[in-house]
């Protein structure tokens, strides 16, 4: 037996309890919960590192009731989100960014398959607020005022709700039951909607806003910018949004054989891929280089991948009509030079590379611009845009407006945005008119800056294999409207979710308990608490953090 080795005599006390070393300290630790640079891109405000961790912990149900906070589209949003969160992530500066955008898509998609669905806001409040155009934006707004209790009806000018996401997103990149199955779940909510009714005079917004406590409008941007060497009377000349909004109603305006797309956005390569599915051989005529295309990366990719001619850098100087023989377009390669703001940018003529190319028929895709002047007087615009506020006020009284109308930022998740943030805007305004107890918004983050990849313990996440997308064969896209980007299964969406460095966010791994020298880290309900009797500052606890949730603050005494 070993024998029990006597205290030393100078240790009176059996513990260290008595040695408070929290006295040496210059600087203390503390556990905090700061926004990942995910979340500080994110559009829409997402809490992706806490939605990221339940489905890892495979409870997709909370997963998506935290997506679905700040947006009622995740199966959308992860076929379509332009994703500035993975531009943004920690884990590109490591290996490679976590794939976001196809994690929520499959968390989007589990909620459509097992059909979970929303709630309004339990208690009824006072207010009801009308909406004008039920695309992305009008209906964020619709479901987040729904949420909260108010009355909302919606008025749609087309036959369906979707707007953008209907009219100009193909079905090859959005599958149309996903639309309407995410789309159906607001509207289940109790909204009340009217399609076909469009509003389209000054009268009528009056009306309306007399009728309503308060007005928000997303009617998105309906003139088409045109080029003026062009005569938009030929029948050879279209516009892609008509292009595109004809081919996804399944009724094509004819064209001939051979087609020349005008845009670099994603509209135009939507147009020029829709195109090459109606059989006509198409070429993408871009003045950006292809690295600076608007365009995800992987739209102009896919699009090659399809049989699309691409010529980027280059400009239409002037078309000949050669009747029966098709037009001969005359071009010229330019440099383009971004500017400050979206839309603004300088070209430089490329001396001497003129060329031309065969055609029978142009359509261009080169932005819309917002019609105000459906509005009438009383409203102040800015730019072409319909002047707003921080808060999406307009500046008429209780008309807040968001989405394509009041930005430049064209993606679809903007204008979702836009619409969750003029409803908490609108929601406060009617709650300091009427008797309702004020909400108090709950703040998921401490007052921390976004949380740097210096921080992540990066010991604890070996370099792993970012999730490849699943592209359906291109010799199979063309025939038929199936999806070109598959989404991922449940092995690939859990090691997906590994992947994430949850930065900001606790994963109460202990690790913090466990190498304090001092054990002056204890666990609590809610997370962690230091022990200011006994810490001494020496900052263990931060290293060893994976997350980045502990974090030393110095202490002035």
């Amino acid at each position: 037996m070993n024998a029990v080795l006597p205290i030393p005599t100078t240790w009176t006390t059996g513990s260290t309890e008595a040695v408070k070393t929290g006295t040496w300290r210059a600087s203390l630790a503390r556990h905090i919960k700061a926004p990942a640079p995910c979340h500080g891109a994110c559009p829409v405000d997402g809490d992706i590192a806490e939605w990221i961790g339940l489905a890892r912990a495979r409870d997709f149900h909370a997963a998506w009731q935290v997506l679905a906070r700040h947006n009622p589209f995740p199966s959308i949003a992860g076929r379509i989100c332009h994703h500035p969160c993975e531009t943004a992530c920690n884990r590109a500066g490591y290996d490679e960014a976590v794939s976001i955008c196809k994690l929520e898509r499959f968390v989007g998609d589990q909620a459509l398959a097992q059909g979970w669905g929303f709630e309004a806001g339990a208690r009824p409040r006072s207010g009801h607020v009308a909406i004008v155009g039920g695309g992305p934006s009008g209906l964020s707004a619709a479901y987040q005022l729904r949420r909260m209790g108010f009355a909302v009806t919606l008025y749609e000018a087309q036959d369906e709700l979707g707007g953008l996401m209907r009219y100009g997103i193909p079905a090859y990149r959005l599958a149309r039951d996903v639309l309407d199955g995410e789309i159906a779940r607001i509207v289940a909510m109790g909204v009340t909607v009217h399609c076909g009714h469009r509003i389209g005079s000054a009268d009528e917004f009056t009306r309306l806003r007399e009728q309503h406590d308060a007005l928000y409008l997303a009617l998105g941007a309906q003139r088409h910018k045109r080029l003026p060497m062009l005569d938009y009377t030929r029948p050879w000349v279209c516009d892609g949004a008509s292009f595109l909004s004809g081919a996804n109603a399944g009724q094509p305006i004819a064209l001939g054989r051979r087609l020349l797309v005008i845009g670099g956005g994603s509209a135009a390569l939507d147009a020029a891929r829709s195109a090459r599915r109606l059989g006509h051989e198409v070429t993408l005529l871009a003045l950006e280089q292809r690295a600076q295309m608007p365009a995800q990366a992987e739209e102009v990719l896919e699009a090659l991948e399809e049989g699309i001619t691409l010529l980027d850098g280059a400009r239409l100087d002037a078309v000949s009509d050669a009747g029966a023989n098709g037009l001969t377009l005359t071009c010229s390669k330019v440099s383009f030079v971004a500017g400050a703001e979206r839309g603004q940018f300088t070209l430089t003529l490329v001396a001497g590379s003129g060329f031309s190319i065969e055609a029978d028929a142009i359509v261009t895709s080169i932005g819309q611009d917002p019609d105000l002047s459906v509005l009438g007087q009383g409203f102040a615009a800015a730019g072409g845009l319909l002047q707003t506020d921080t808060q999406l006020a307009t500046s008429s009284a209780g008309v807040y407006a968001g989405g394509d109308m009041a930005s430049m930022a064209r993606f679809v998740t903007e204008a979702v945005g836009m619409g969750q943030r003029a409803a908490q805007a609108i929601a406060a305004q009617l709650r300091r008119r009427s008797t309702d107890a004020a909400t108090t918004a709950i703040a998921h983050y401490d007052d921390e800056p976004l949380v740097p990849l210096a921080s992540i313990g990066t010991y604890y996440h070996p370099k792993r294999e970012r999730a490849q997308t699943q592209l359906l064969d291109a010799q199979d896209r063309l025939s038929r409207d199936a999806e070109v980007q598959l989404g991922l299964d449940l092995e690939q969406a859990l090691a997906e979710s590994e992947r994430c460095f949850s930065c900001g966010t606790c994963i109460y791994c202990d690790n913090c308990v466990v190498y304090c020298p001092d054990m002056a880290v204890k666990r609590v309900d809610q997370g962690y608490a230091v022990l200011t009797d006994y810490c001494k500052g020496c900052g263990l606890c931060v290293k060893e953090c994976p997350t980045g949730s502990m974090k030393m603050q110095e202490e002035l005494r």
